[in-house]
């Protein structure tokens, strides 16, 4: 009788560093399969996620996110900046 194994989960961190390492040329993708015990399919996979950008790890969506909320409060600092400018040229006679 056999056993049927669980499927693994990997993390996004872990796919992610592993096509950074491969696109890299730090790791072949065959020593990648027999250091991790992956399926070529599942690298291949892997790999067209990370060249569509796909491939994306919760920490780097929260940094994105934050730059984003940066950008707009500094643009809405400009445009209070440049309303009090206008109001200013307004009320000169």
């Amino acid at each position: 009788m056999t056993t049927k194994t669980p499927y693994r989960r990997h993390t996004p961190e872990f796919k992610l560093q592993l096509c950074r390492e491969i696109r890299s040329g730090q790791l072949g993708r065959r020593d990648a399969q027999k250091k991790f015990s992956l399926s070529d399919n599942l690298i291949h996979r892997w790999l067209a996620q990370y060249d569509s950008d796909q491939l994306r790890t919760p920490a780097a969506d929260r940094d994105s996110l934050a730059d984003c909320e940066a950008h707009v409060l500094a643009l809405e600092r400009k445009v209070g900046q440049l309303t009090m400018q206008l109001e200013g040229l307004a009320k000169k006679p």
